[in-house]
């Protein structure tokens, strides 16, 4: 059942990205930042998280998630450091996730590059 949740949730938030491209016609950088943007405010609003806990990866894995994670990392790093969280929470929070796309992208970039 967690398969299907997964699968279904996961589905329907990237079916909704692809229609808000296909139907507004906005740049796919414009509805990337919508999305993580839309994250942030559920997250925020406590949405975020139990929508999580019921469809697991389908949840984690579309970029809402990374709007999720900066307010998560915003929210722990503001009641521990004050203020200063403001600013370094959400870089904590989601700095392997970035390292991890930028490196595999140079990687993709060196090892696939037509030119080679």
């Amino acid at each position: 059942m967690n398969y299907l949740l997964a699968f279904v949730i996961g589905g329907l938030l990237c079916t909704v990205a692809q229609l808000v491209m296909d139907l507004s016609k906005l740049p796919p950088g414009h509805v990337m930042v919508l999305f993580v943007s839309l994250g942030a405010i559920a997250s925020g609003l406590g949405l975020y998280a139990p929508l999580i806990k019921l469809a697991g990866a389908g949840a984690t894995i579309p970029l809402p998630s990374f709007g999720h994670s900066l307010v998560q990392g915003i929210v722990e790093d503001m009641g521990h450091n004050g203020w200063s969280g403001l600013l370094t929470g959400g870089l904590r929070a989601t700095s392997m996730g970035v390292s991890s796309a930028v490196l595999f992208g140079l990687l993709a970039a060196v090892f696939f590059n037509p030119k080679n």
